[in-house]
């Protein structure tokens, strides 16, 4: 769904560029759009002080203007300076007014961006943090990243309990619609990692689309999150090694997965759609990795019970279902096995 989404945005595309004006200028402009328009109203008001009267001492003078002028902006007025005739009522009822409620929402807007949006994002982005505990981060948020929030989603991850990372505004945007929660920074930096609470993090995926990028982020993410399992999608055979020297537990190339999908296709059509079914959450079986329970040390991995047993993990170690060091499960051991999927899947499998 996700990816459908995406490539439907891809469709439409939104012309964008970043403003040049700093904060400082904002405001500056802001200023003087309020001058400008206020000028406006001195002058006119000035020009036709005739229509306007004066309860005080009846006579208008410069003072009287610019005095009724900010307070007709800025309030309803006082009543000591009114207008009396058609064309000025006119003027202000047409003019004055839609300028004053302008000039409020200017001075509203201006509070809201330079004060309130800035400490209510700080406050959020802290109610968040506090929040986050054994949650998945995702660095990179292209087409790697985007099927993995979706799988993760999909195998029941709730949206909350991912953090997508990114540099760019676009990718932000499209995490954003996928409802987790989203940083646009430079994964490879630590204060952007930090702000992740990657140190809290149960696991880490690392797609920044070039391998060193991958292998900079895989050496900061295992710094600061030294139990986190950190998986990272590398593109070259000759960077695999270095992914794993870095600290990343997994690393998974797309190019080697392709290809070797490819072969398969050629000694069996519905090989790379079986395994397909075991990747994803919607096939009718599942790949499941979990640890060995009480009730099964001392028995053989054929005898469990929860789904078929294909591998096992000892010590670092992995034993095929043939080997026989699976003849009888130990404490510590890792069972991988294939068990019922929840979907309907799309191959002809019914099963094993």
């Amino acid at each position: 769904m996700l990816v459908r989404r995406r490539q439907q945005r891809e469709l439409r595309p939104a012309l964008r560029r970043k403003s040049r004006l700093s904060p400082l200028a904002s405001l500056a402009l802001r200023g003087v759009l309020v001058v400008v328009l206020l000028a406006i109203i001195v002058t006119v008001h000035w020009v036709d002080r005739k229509g306007l009267h004066d309860l005080v001492d009846g006579q208008v003078s410069l003072g009287d203007v610019l005095y009724f002028t900010m307070i007709t902006v800025t309030t309803v007025g006082y009543g000591d300076i009114v207008p009396v005739t058609a064309r000025a009522r006119l003027f202000d009822t047409f003019l004055v007014t839609p300028i004053r409620l302008f000039v409020w929402l200017i001075f509203l807007g201006t509070a809201y961006d330079f004060i309130f949006r800035r400490a209510w994002d700080r406050w959020r982005m802290k109610l968040i943090q506090s929040r986050l505990h054994s949650h998945i981060v995702v660095a990179g948020y292209g087409t790697s990243g985007t099927e993995a929030v979706a799988e993760l989603i999909r195998r029941g991850t709730p949206p909350e309990a991912i953090v997508v990372i990114d540099p760019r505004a676009s990718a932000i945007e499209e995490a954003e619609e996928a409802g987790v929660n989203h940083l646009q920074g430079d994964a490879s930096r630590n204060a952007v990692l930090e702000a992740a609470a990657i140190a809290r993090a149960r696991a880490v995926i690392i797609s920044a689309g070039r391998d060193d990028t991958s292998i900079l982020i895989v050496l900061t993410a295992r710094q600061l999150a030294p139990n986190a399992l950190i998986t990272v999608v590398i593109r070259s055979v000759e960077n695999e090694d270095l992914a794993r020297q870095a600290g990343a537990n997994s690393v998974v190339n797309p190019v080697s997965l392709a290809g070797l999908l490819v072969a398969g296709a050629t000694h069996g059509s519905h090989i790379p759609e079986y395994l397909r079914d075991l990747a994803t959450a919607e096939g009718k079986v599942a790949l499941v990795e979990r640890p060995v329970t009480a009730a099964e040390i001392g028995r053989p991995l054929s005898a469990i019970t929860t789904g078929v047993g294909m591998r096992l993990y000892r010590n670092g170690r992995s034993h095929g279902y043939w080997e026989g060091e699976t003849q009888s499960l130990q404490p510590g051991d890792i069972i991988l096995e294939i068990v019922r999927g929840t979907g309907t899947g799309n191959t002809a499998s019914d099963g094993k």
